[in-house]
């Protein structure tokens, strides 16, 4: 077994399309064929379903595609853990983050590379929580930022960050003698444009309304914090979006801030595999996001 049939076999599983997943290796379409044949070969089982074209794999490519891409992160761990020793980390760090750290991270990633200036850093910053730890267990992704609270997080390690706390944002028009905390009766009021129904920080804003007997009805949906702020600066519209934004793009000298009153907050961790040794790329991020735990409780 070679480690180059095991990348064509993980580039298949992840093209769904023979043609795509030569291409993505750098090799002629009859090559990849050939050695995905020979490692079936060695295997014993058939690992793909073909006809004239890739039907999907077998159940039991299904599951040696887990243990593949267990090799070949574990591979490309010791280069990276035998290159660190000789001259420091290098490589890329993939990571993935949820849209309401979509802000907070670059304070991370700025510390990171700092310290690690040969590395690269590849973020994907639209993804739930759920899907982050799982592309972690797929060795998809090096680390996440994500809300732990009810997800799986088998096999995953956390490393909390912040507690995250929401805030209503408006022009001054709009709270003109109003107080520094607001309730929920009286932010449903206001003209509002709020994250999409289903996503996370919605969910807790809808919570808190529940918790009430209320509901919103908001004019303006949308999955970008940066377009609730958009519409905000227009002057017409409040919303509820997560502080840290502001922590770190700096508060709009024409916005208001107060507090929702119950408050709505969230636990935001950094989540890596738990095997051990693990990616010294993921080792080094969890251990700057550990020196970093103040991000977004000085405000």
């Amino acid at each position: 077994m070679q480690l180059r049939q095991l990348e064509y076999f993980v580039a298949l599983a992840r093209e769904r399309h023979f043609a795509r997943a030569a291409a993505a290796c750098h090799v002629s379409q009859p090559a990849l064929s050939e050695a995905l044949r020979k490692l079936e070969h060695e295997l014993g089982v058939p690992l793909v379903r073909r006809d004239q074209r890739f039907e999907g794999l077998t159940p039991e490519g299904e599951r040696l595609v887990l243990w593949a891409r267990r090799i070949l992160a574990d591979h490309d761990s010791l280069k990276h853990e035998v290159t660190a020793l000789r001259t420091g980390l290098t490589g890329q760090l993939r990571l993935g983050v949820i849209p309401a750290a979509a802000a907070s991270v670059a304070l991370l990633t700025d510390a990171f590379c700092a310290a690690h200036p040969l590395v690269r850093v590849q973020l994907e910053t639209s993804l739930r929580s759920a899907d982050v730890i799982a592309r972690i267990r797929r060795f998809e992704l090096d680390a996440g930022i994500v809300y732990p609270d009810a997800q799986d997080t088998t096999a995953v390690t956390l490393t909390a960050l912040y507690t995250e706390r929401h805030v209503l944002i408006a022009a001054p028009g709009l709270l003109d003698g109003q107080p520094a905390q607001l309730s929920w009766p009286a932010i449903l009021g206001l003209p509002l444009c709020l994250l999409a129904a289903g996503m996370r920080g919605r969910r807790l804003v809808d919570a808190a309304l529940a918790a009430q007997g209320l509901t919103a009805t908001p004019q303006v949906e949308t999955d970008s914090i940066a377009t609730l702020l958009a519409h905000v600066r227009t002057g017409r519209w409040a919303s509820i979006i997560p502080h840290t934004w502001l922590r770190t793009l700096g508060r709009p000298a024409e916005l208001q801030v107060v507090r929702p009153e119950p408050a709505v907050t969230a636990t935001v961790a950094v989540a890596t595999a738990a095997a051990e040794p693990g990616s010294v790329l993921a080792r080094a991020f969890r251990a700057a996001a550990r020196d970093g735990l103040t991000i977004a409780d000085q405000r």
